[in-house]
């Protein structure tokens, strides 16, 4: 099924950096800070339970109708592995294959979303949870391609969320 690219799509690791994902929500769904994007995981939920190849499948549906791709980056990015075959119950280490005949990627889903988001050619924002854009952090097909900006801010002591750069990136 075709969708229009009318969507935002945010990719993270929602292990360590859900704390920045909930931020960008919470702009988008103020009046005050509204970012204005509709998340593209509203069009299809998939259970973490799915076999990889089925999430995956769920992920590039969701990225068919985005128009915008959101990578926030923290200090395990490039370290995710979870959504690579090898890690699957269904993949045999003998053969190298899938038990269920699937074929086997060995992509991270953080690395697969970002595969995706260069081939279907959409606008690129690179989302940093810290202070400083830090590229060495982030998978290696976007760290010259799209919008790189910081998503925090440190003044007077403390850490605050930056609206101002992240609207940067938006183009807003």
């Amino acid at each position: 099924m075709s969708v229009y690219r009318t969507r935002t799509y945010i990719a993270a690791d929602f292990d360590h950096d859900k704390d920045a994902v909930d931020q960008l929500h919470k702009w988008n769904d103020s009046k005050k800070w509204s970012l204005s994007f509709s998340d593209a995981h509203d069009l299809q939920t998939s259970s973490d339970n799915s076999l990889y190849c089925s999430i995956k499948s769920s992920l590039k549906y969701r990225m068919d109708g985005s128009k915008t791709f959101v990578l926030i980056v923290g200090n395990n990015t490039n370290k995710i592995t979870k959504g690579g075959c090898q890690n699957c119950g269904s993949y045999n280490s003998h053969t190298y294959s899938c038990a269920r005949g699937y074929s086997v990627d060995y992509r991270s889903y953080i690395k697969y979303e970002c595969d995706k988001a260069v081939e279907a050619g959409i606008k690129i924002i690179v989302l940093y949870n810290d202070t400083k854009v830090d590229k060495t952090k982030c998978p290696e097909v976007l760290r010259n391609t799209g919008t790189h900006k910081a998503m925090v801010f440190y003044k007077d002591g403390k850490y605050y969320w930056d609206y101002q750069s992240v609207k940067e990136a938006f183009g807003i």
